[in-house]
Order: C-alpha cells, then structure tokens, then sequence
C-alpha cells in the first residue's frame, strides 16, 4: 500500500470524525451519538453503556424533487440545554419537570439542490425525541414526501408487544414475540376487523412496546402528530431494523408540505425497569402547550351512558326501526318503530335518574338521531345530520330534565367515516349542542373514510381531528373521540380533547372477547400517548345472564374492572355497565363512586408487560390515594408498598380483593371489602385471581 492510499485513509477518518456529535443527558445515562456516513445522517443510542438504537439512517424521498437522503453536509451546531416545569391543566401530576439537553443541526445540501434541512435532538432522562425541520429556503416551498427514512436499528431481537400495521385500525389483539418471529405470527395476528387496511410490507404500530434479552425496556412512539401522517414501522427481522412507514392518501402520496414545516417527534424512551417507562413524560413534553386563553370550562367528566346495553346480547338498538334504504330526508317520524331502541325518553329518564342518585356528572345516549337504519358499512354520505331526533326522543324535555336533575347530556357523533358530510354539518351540530345543553361530545369514526380513499391515519384524518378539538373549543365543548388515528400528547396543546379510543376496548368484549393480558399491554402501548376512554365497570362479566344461549364474556374479575378506573387513565371516565347491574353490587360500586378523575401525584409501584400492573394515584387538592392493580390471566400476589404516604400520618383503606375462589373464567363476581389501618410503613401482599385485579381506596 502506498503513501496516498494512507493518506486517503487518514483524511476520511478524520472528516468522519470532524461530523460526529455527542450529546448527553442531564443525567448522564444517555448517550446520542450523530454523525454523517457519505452524506446521510445517522444517529445511535445508548443508556448505561448498552446498546439502544445501533447507527440508525435520516431522510426523506421527495415527489419530483431531489430525494433529501444523502448529499449533506453539517453547517451549523447548537447545544442548549432546559430545566424548568409546567402544570398541566388535568392529568397524572400536578406539575412536570422539562428537563433537556438539545442537539439542533443545520444540514446542508450543495450544488444544484442548495437546500437546507435542520433535525433537532433533545434526550430527556428518559429517553429521546428527535424531529425534522424544514426551514423557509428558496429551493424548498411546496413539497411533496413519498416517504419518509428514519430508522430504528434495534440491537437485538427483542421480546416485542405488537399489532399489525394498518392504515385504518388499531383495534386488534397485541401479538408478543420476538421480533424475528413476527412475520410468521402477522397472518393470525390480522384477524378482521371493520374498515381495516392493513399493510403489504411487513410492519407494525406504534407505540412498540420492546424488551431485551439484557434487561433493557424499550418504547418506539411519536410526539405532536400535527399536520402529518401517522408514523407506521417497517421490519426487516433478519437485521432487527424499524423503518418508518408514513400512511399515504387516497393518491400514493404521504404528506404535503410548504416552508417553514415540522414533522412530528420520534421518541425513543428507555429504562432498565418497567415502572419508568410508564412513568416517563417525554411525550407530553415535546408537544406545545395549549394556545387556549380561557380554560375554565374544560372539565373531567364521570359519566354513565345508554351504551353498553347496545352490545349485549337480546340488548338494544341504535335503530329506531328495522326498515333499510333511508335517506336523511325522509319522514322518519312514519316508520314502524321495532320496539327496541334505547334512546327513548322514558330510557334515558332512568339513565339520568341514576345518574343523579349517585353523583356522576352526565349520561351518554346513542341512538337519539336518525340515520341509523342506514349507518353501516355502505361507504354513504349522507347518513347522519347530528341535529335531527328519532320520534321517541325528544330535545328539549331530557334537556329540562337532564337540567333538573343537576346532571349533563353527553352527545354522540356517530360519522360512519363520512368525515367530509360532518365537516359541512359541524358548526351546526356543535350550535345545537350549545343551544340545548350538551358540552361534551363523544365522536365516532366507524366505517371507510369520506373522501374516499382517504385514511384514518392520514395526513387528512389527522388534520380534520385536530380540527374538530379546535373548533369545539370555540364552542365550549370536549371531545372524546373514537376510531381516530392514536394519541401523541396533543391534549397538552388541545386540552379539550379530553380522551380517545384508539385500541380495542370494552366493546370487543361482547364480540369475541378480549385476553386477560390485554390491559396489561395498554399502558405500554396505546397510553404511552395519551388518555383511553376503554369504558370499564362491567360488572355483569358472563353475559349467558342475559342469553342463556350466549357464550360471550368479558375476560376479567369483578374487581379487576374497577382497577382499570386506577390503571386505564383518563379524565373522561365512564361506569359503563347497566344500572340494574350496579344496584346489585352497591358495596363494591362505591369504589366507581369514590374514585378521581384528575392527579396531584402518580405512583408507579411495579410493572411487567404482559404480565401486572400496580398504580397508585393522589386525588387533585385532596389528602386521598387510589390504588389498582391488573393481572393477566395467572394468579400473582400483588404488592402494595404505601410509602408515597405522608410520614407520621394513619389513614383507613379500603380494600376491594378478589374473594379466594374467584377468577375470571369461572367465578368473577367473588370479592371482598375489608378495611385496614395504614401509614407510610405499610407494605400490603394480597393476592390477585387469574384475570383479576386489586382496588384499594385511601382516605
């Protein structure tokens, strides 16, 4: 080998060298490293010396524009750092620390491009958000992204908690196996689920929830998903690589954008124990803080609603009649009424009578609109107005007496996936709210998406959601939304969209069941994003109780469902169980009762994925703690360390067990209530049944 061979050598090591930058985090667990590799950017991940994220590329393809993947070169660095706090206005704590180190690089790509691409680090002691910006430059105005490339080069093959990628859905089981074995478990795992799209590559969701094989807990999300589409991952399983996937429209394209443009926050959140990841804030952090001037009127909600009944076999209908080819014009009030709608005012009176008899603050009715004869799966567009009453409900007399009662009206937008016909009808629907009553909204995003070809996940989709919170605030109204693309912390900036769906909750129950692990998974997947509105409380768990002939049940104790009103947060909590149900089981109904809405303090005791989950929660402004813990589907002891109590202090908990021979398949309505003195010293072993759970209220 000659001189210049060396000298080759030497120089390209060294201009190696010259392009990468280190960043710490404010505790020094975090390592990020980011360096160019001919051109492209990478970036890898540490956390106590192992191995998170392995060199891991950046970029993006372009439509008719040179591809922004490689070719660069880092202009400028900056290094900053912030350590300050905020209070959210609900939530899981009374204030949060924002604690950073940041990393902004300026990239630049010469010759006939000339453009400029900055990416922004900021590692947390929790983890990592990074995104893309895309500064106002002469050679980069309207673009359009065919795909965006950010890897995450996993060190190993992980134990993951997955769900199939999809365009459409999230409603599916969670799959755990290794990462190596998803491609032979995705067929059984995309089981059918209505308007699904799923994806031709092989790919899963975010959030992934990952574990591995040297004790590393590992959570892949996004952060502030605000005029984008959502971010799907890509895996190739012989090199344990996640790529992103963007969900395109109805065109092939994924996301169109004009300078000055953000994309969302990658997050990266990391911790060699369980409990921390769902402690982490990271996500709320990266997303912006609310532009609202006047707040007051956003409020928790405890609410009971004529819905479950729905589902249950024998049980009612949204339909007020059994004709079909209606048309929104037409004289509704001539149908043949089947005789089993729910929404009647006599119903609903009983709902409201409940509610106000036990202190819960409104009553979901859905059904009370016309249009549900027609609603699904025909790809229609006009089905619903959202102001037009069905003949046996009437406005005005449940506004009067929903008023008298001292309790609310939720309402229901069912859009059938007909988002173009409810965007034409929103300020009406929402006047209509206003004009009688109604400030809170539950909406639905059931069926195939108008605009056709559109997605859930979309670009599109995800504007018009953010659309409808900002346009409800207008109004004074909070939005819980169903069937929408999943959360990424915005109710921070939009503190009125106070809960989603977004996974397969308590309706699946009655169409084909639910595993008793699935609400272990939860917490690290669907919520590491935001609030579930997965509507527990049934207590009626064997439903051959109203069809001898059903053999459907809701895969969990008792006691269990009323440690998900602990476990499963959200500020927008429903009792969702029929009345009479609950009117059998008042001692143990007093815990749905007691229980808050809103957090001074949360207290993650012990964790495992799949597997339990114990939490511990402060009542806002009140000396008032509120435990629950869940179990799939193998008995455990659950531990209660009560150390997060005031030291010197004696207080009485209330303890909702599980009875000895309960369990989820054969005897879930066995509990127990005992009470007992503890303090700060206190540590509480009980045991948990298969499928259950443990509640304990202290006051």
């Amino acid at each position: 080998m000659n001189k210049q061979f060396y000298l080759t050598l030497f120089l390209c090591l060294f201009g190696c060298l010259v392009q990468a930058q280190t960043l710490k985090s404010p505790n020094g667990d975090f390592t990020l490293e980011v360096e160019l590799r001919e051109g492209r950017p990478y970036y890898k991940l540490d956390y106590k010396g192992k191995a998170v994220i392995k060199p891991s590329g950046m970029g993006f393809e372009l439509k008719d524009q040179a591809d922004m993947m490689d070719g660069f070169e880092i202009l400028n660095e900056e290094t900053s750092s912030n350590d300050d706090s905020w209070e959210p206005l609900w939530g899981e704590y009374k204030e949060i620390q924002n604690k950073y180190n940041e990393l902004l690089l300026t990239l630049g790509q010469q010759g006939e491009e000339d453009r400029k691409l900055h990416i922004r680090f900021r590692l947390f002691d929790d983890g990592l958000g990074f995104r893309y910006e895309f500064p106002k430059q002469e050679n980069l105005n309207y673009f359009i992204i065919t795909e965006e490339h950010t890897e995450f080069h996993l060190a190993g093959d992980h134990k993951a908690f997955w769900i199939p990628g999809d365009y459409d859905t999230n409603e599916y089981f969670y799959t755990t196996s290794k990462l190596s074995e998803v491609d032979g478990k995705m067929e059984k795992a995309t089981h059918t689920v209505h308007a699904q799209h799923p994806i031709e590559t092989l790919a899963v969701q975010t959030p992934l929830m990952l574990k591995s094989d040297n004790g590393l807990y590992i959570n892949i999300h996004e952060a502030a998903l605000i005029n984008y589409p959502a971010m799907q991952l890509n895996l190739d399983p012989s090199d344990f690589k996640l790529s992103s996937h963007l969900v395109p429209d109805a065109v092939g394209n994924k996301g169109y954008l004009q300078t000055e443009a953000l994309t969302p926050w990658r997050t990266v959140i990391v911790s060699d124990k369980a409990t921390d990841i769902l402690a982490s804030t990271l996500i709320l952090n990266l997303n912006e803080p609310t532009a609202y001037e006047d707040v007051s009127w956003i409020k928790p909600v405890k609410y009971i609603g004529m819905w479950w009944e729905l589902f249950v076999p024998q049980g009612k209908t949204w339909a007020y009649s059994d004709a079909t080819n209606l048309k929104l014009e037409d004289d509704f009030s001539q149908l043949e009424p089947s005789g089993r709608h729910g929404a009647t005012n006599e119903n609903v009176k009983m709902y409201l009578d409940f509610a106000a008899e036990h202190g819960f603050d409104a009553v979901l009715v859905e059904g009370w609109n016309i249009g549900w004869e027609d609603w699904f799966g025909e790809w229609k567009e006009d089905v619903f107005d959202f102001v037009t009453p069905y003949p046996d409900f009437d406005v005005e007399e449940m506004q009067q007496y929903a008023e008298s009662k001292g309790v609310r009206l939720m309402m229901h937008h069912e859009t059938s996936g007909s988002v173009s016909n409810y965007e034409r009808r929103l300020d009406r629907a929402f006047q209509f709210m206003q004009d009688h009553g109604y400030n809170s909204v539950k909406t639905g995003y059931v069926g195939k998406i108008i605009p056709r070809g559109e997605h859930h996940d979309g670009q599109w989709m995800v504007n018009h959601y953010i659309h409808v919170a900002r346009r409800a605030a207008d109004y004074g109204i909070m939005i819980n939304s169903h069937e929408a693309v999943r959360p990424t912390g915005l109710h921070r900036t939009f503190p009125n969209w106070l809960a989603q769906e977004s996974a397969r909750g308590t309706e699946f129950e009655a169409m084909g069941g639910l595993t008793p692990e699935h609400t272990t998974i939860l917490p690290f997947t669907r919520m590491m994003g935001g609030p579930m509105d997965y509507t527990p409380g049934i207590f009626q768990t064997d439903l051959s109780y109203y069809d001898e002939n059903s053999d459907g049940r809701v895969n969990t104790t008792l006691v269990k469902q009323l440690a998900y009103y602990v476990t499963i947060y959200s500020p927008l909590q429903m009792a969702a169980d029929l009345p009479s149900n609950y009117e059998r089981f008042l001692d143990a109904f007093q815990f749905i009762k007691d229980v808050a809405l809103d957090w001074d303090e949360t207290h993650f005791l012990e964790a495992e994925p799949g597997d339990y989950v114990t939490i511990a929660r402060k009542a806002k402004g009140k000396d008032e703690w509120f435990i629950g813990s869940v179990t799939d589907e193998n008995e455990r002891e659950a531990t209660v360390d009560f150390s997060f109590l005031p030291q010197g202090r004696t207080f009485t908990a209330t303890i909702y067990a599980d009875g000895d021979d309960a369990s989820y398949d054969e005897n879930p309505q066995s509990y127990t209530i005992t009470e007992m003195e503890v303090t700060s010293e206190t540590t509480l072993t009980q045991k948990v049944a298969r499928g259950g759970g443990l509640a304990i209220s202290v006051k």
